[in-house]
């Protein structure tokens, strides 16, 4: 009798895999991608600003100096109800005497390394602290006008905008308590 039961076992082991086997599905495998950083709109105006190079090499003074390229920083910015983009080039020479690179320095912007500009920034921020709009509806109102922002980053400008903005805050507190 256990051979009987062996076999039987088996049987329903067997029929027990095929249910299994006919219950899956074959999932395609992928690769990640990786996140672009996102681009402004081709519709933005734009507004090109170009820096005065350098015209002698910084270590020699030689003034034979050739173009290599240039650095484009661009930064979105909003004149009430306007929206553009700034483009800001730095063009980059090498001396032709000791091969050194010369190229002016970046411009600056109120959060390091961020796109948005300072009249954006406080259009953000007087927006939620000021007029208690949430940054959801500020991002909404801003796609509607033909300017995806991202609401994480909106949320990010906005942490941004208060860490630049502690020093100040700190010397106000104390300037206050101090009367």
């Amino acid at each position: 009798m256990t051979f009987e039961e062996l076999e039987l076992d088996a049987a329903e082991d067997e029929l027990a895999t095929e249910q299994a086997v006919a219950k899956t599905t074959t999932v395609r495998g992928f690769i990640r991608k990786r996140v672009e950083r996102q681009t402004f709109p081709e519709h933005l105006p734009r507004e090109r600003v170009v820096i005065d190079p350098p015209t002698a090499c910084e270590c020699r003074g030689s003034n034979r100096l050739r173009k290599l390229g240039e650095n484009v920083t661009r930064t979105l910015e909003v004149v009430p109800r306007q929206w553009k983009v700034i483009e800001t080039v730095r063009e980059k020479f090498s001396c032709c005497d000791c091969e050194k690179i010369n190229q002016t320095p970046a411009p600056f912007h109120a959060i390091p390394r961020g796109w948005a500009g300072p009249s954006l920034l406080a259009m953000i921020v007087s927006g939620k602290f000021g007029q208690h709009q949430p940054l959801n509806r500020q991002a909404e109102r801003y796609a509607l006008e033909g300017v995806p922002i991202a609401l994480s980053t909106m949320a990010d400008a906005v942490g941004s905008a208060r860490a630049s903005l502690d020093l100040l805050l700190r010397r106000l507190e104390g300037h206050v308590k101090a009367m």
